[in-house]
């Protein structure tokens, strides 16, 4: 008996061995796949494996993202809901935030915003979870002329497969799509198991409806990817995207992936010429989606060249007389985050507008637009709102500032293929007035504020009209129908504050009150000014004690009120958390509160009424000592700077 069971159980085990030296051969193939951006491929493995009953935190990760690159949020979302509660201990801020955007495109909100949470909690300041903090009111913020579009399903036009990147040129509209043109050689992308996209067009109707699809470009088109379009205004040169293919070469960059290029190509005839690339293009990363400004100075791409915050950047490069090329340009934070920005589109007027995942929105892409405002710089950041946007993908939006109108594509339920294109109307709003009135009030004594300064606002900050409150603390303005403002009131010694206002779709007498906080409260010896000003954590970069720029926007808080009461004393106290060595974590504190002393002094303190000390990991305000095992959050509490008050004769 003893022998038949050993007999057995090295069977089993045997069994078990040759399960899991296949498996570890299947995950094998499958990563060699995914590498390659071959996600179905890939996918078929992952689940096969999955089904075997193996599991980790890597399979989860790979499983959600090969159904999340492929706007398949359902499956998405099952995979990852097993990554975050099977290993929660090994998921990365970047899951946590993939996992936010999933939920989201399934509207499932309030758990987005959970999830959004932990991110913030493992991000150190990502600008996806600095944006979602200053804005969690998103939902409600997403109403930017929502009424005003109204949408039309192009059912000629639209395939099956996926149609998307419109663009007008000499009447026509020029389009990407997957179709199958019925040609014996049409060859299938391993990204999402659909044809390769070529060109082709279709000429506009008065109405906007587009005709009769035929192919676009001649021997433009490959055997590989084409899309994206930009023309110039005179008609004879063209810019679009390509796989990294020209003259019958493929090629790839260090890691064996394909890469995007623009290519450009001139009128010739009844056709093109053979294209040539751009000089910024590379091997080793993507350049895609161009779009020229109005004065075809600029040309707007993305591409997640070295200098990309996140996945892709928007970028320009200038484009002189001669047809001469600058150096690639990052538009910046305003625009770019560490998710995904592309299909950059300049409006006529010099909007742009451009898709993104790393801004609040929907769910998925969704269409944002930044006009210039008076000194030169892009506003903020506008979500275009429903029905533009959806919680699906939304993406190359294209609009004609003149006509009202434009195109633009999205996954969204209810379309032909797996995008498709609508075009748009934009209608103007009809005349009708609000009236927005309130009172002004002390935010802790709840005591009437009369003269009150009140500012009406624009989205871009332009002052439209202001007025004082009366005796009684009431203030009135006027305003136009489902528009949104801002309201500010400010008043000496006190905190101005801002409000924003949706105003209703008919005329109306809207009631906003509005609660001012004392600049300084009452303070004691002891007390930490910091939090009687409710700053922001005090951030230093990674091992380093300059002052950053967001650090030295709250100490501009602390200075201010100093030099509003002269006698005021305080002392920087700054802490770090229980990681690294004990005694350089007090020298490394001790660095950035006197840093913190000196950039005061800098500022005009003077310096008797400063002083500075770091008490490193000594004092933490949990049980995060060394050795413990905490969450970053929890890390995060005792790397704190205070500003504490020694002494004030003022009050």
């Amino acid at each position: 008996m003893k022998l038949i069971f050993q007999t057995v159980l090295i069977g089993v085990l045997t069994l078990l061995s040759l399960q899991a030296f296949g498996q570890e051969r299947d995950l094998e193939r499958a990563d060699k796949k995914f590498n390659q951006y071959a996600f179905i491929d890939a996918q078929k493995i992952y689940l096969k494996v999955a089904e075997e009953g193996y599991a980790s935190a890597d399979l989860f990760e790979k499983l959600g993202d090969s159904y999340y690159f492929n706007a398949d949020y359902e499956e998405a979302k099952r995979w990852y809901d097993r990554l975050v509660n099977e290993f929660p201990t090994q998921v990365s801020a970047e899951y946590y935030f993939r996992y936010a955007q999933t939920l989201r495109s399934i509207k499932e909100y309030k758990k987005a915003d959970a999830m959004m949470d932990q991110f913030n909690a493992l991000a150190n300041n990502d600008s996806r979870g600095v944006l979602f903090d200053g804005d969690r009111d998103y939902l409600k913020e997403i109403t930017y002329r929502k009424s005003t579009y109204e949408l039309q399903k192009l059912r000629r036009l639209n395939s099956r497969f996926s149609d998307f990147a419109p663009m007008i040129y000499e009447n026509r509209l020029i389009f990407s799509s997957s179709r199958d043109t019925g040609s014996a050689g049409k060859r299938i992308y391993k990204w999402n198991n659909q044809p390769f996209l070529d060109l082709f067009q279709a000429a506009i109707d008065p109405k906007g409806e587009p005709g009769k699809v035929s192919s676009f470009g001649g021997d433009l088109n490959t055997k590989f990817h084409e899309s994206t379009t930009a023309f110039t205004k005179d008609g004879k040169t063209m810019y679009f995207t390509r796989n990294n293919y020209l003259d019958g070469k493929l090629k790839e960059d260090n890691e064996g992936t394909n890469r995007l290029k623009i290519y450009k190509a001139t009128k010739k005839g009844s056709g093109w010429s053979d294209p040539v690339e751009l000089p910024f293009n590379s091997d080793e990363f993507s350049v895609a989606h161009p779009s020229l400004n109005a004065a075809n100075d600029r040309l707007y791409f993305a591409s997640d060249m070295p200098g990309t915050r996140g996945l892709s950047d928007i970028w320009y490069v200038s484009v002189d007389a001669s047809g001469k090329y600058g150096k690639p340009v990052n538009l910046g934070p305003s625009i770019n985050t560490e998710g995904r920005e592309s299909f950059p589109f300049m409006s006529k007027k010099g909007n742009l507008y451009f898709a993104s995942n790393g801004h609040p929105g929907l769910g998925g892409l969704d269409v944002y637009v930044s006009t210039y405002s008076g000194d030169g710089e892009r506003s903020k950041v506008i979500n275009l709102g429903e029905p533009i946007n959806s919680s699906d993908d939304d993406f190359t939006f294209i609009v004609d500032d003149d006509a009202l109108s434009g195109y633009f594509a999205s996954n969204r339920r209810g379309g032909r293929g797996s995008d498709d294109i609508y075009r748009f109307v934009q209608i103007e709003d009809p005349a009708c007035d609000v009236v927005i009135q309130g009172a002004i009030t002390d935010l802790d004594s709840g005591e009437i504020l009369p003269d009150t300064q009140v500012v009406l606002l624009d989205l871009e900050g332009n002052e439209l009209s202001s007025t004082t409150s009366t005796a009684e603390g009431i203030y009135v303005l006027n305003a136009v129908c489902d528009t949104r403002y801002v309201i500010r009131a400010s008043k000496t010694e006190y905190t101005t504050a801002e409000k924003i206002v949706l105003t209703p779709e008919q005329s109306a007498t809207i009631d906003q009150p509005i609660a001012l906080e004392k600049r300084l409260k009452t303070v004691r010896e002891g007390d930490d000014l910091g939090q009687i000003l409710d700053l922001n954590p005090i951030y230093f970069d990674f091992d380093r004690f300059n002052i950053r720029r967001d650090a030295a926007e709250e100490l501009e808080k602390i200075v201010a009120a100093m030099k509003e009461f002269p006698n005021l004393k305080i002392d920087v106290r700054s802490h770090t958390d229980s990681r690294g060595n004990d005694s350089y974590n007090r020298s490394l504190s001790d660095k950035r509160a006197k840093a913190t002393v000196n950039w005061m002094i800098n500022r005009g303190i003077d310096a008797n009424r400063l002083s500075g000390q770091g008490y490193g990991e000594s004092q933490p305000v949990n049980n995060c000592t060394n050795g413990a095992d905490c969450t970053e959050a929890e890390f995060q509490l005792n790397r704190r700077s205070e500003f504490i008050v020694l002494s004030n004769e003022d009050q």
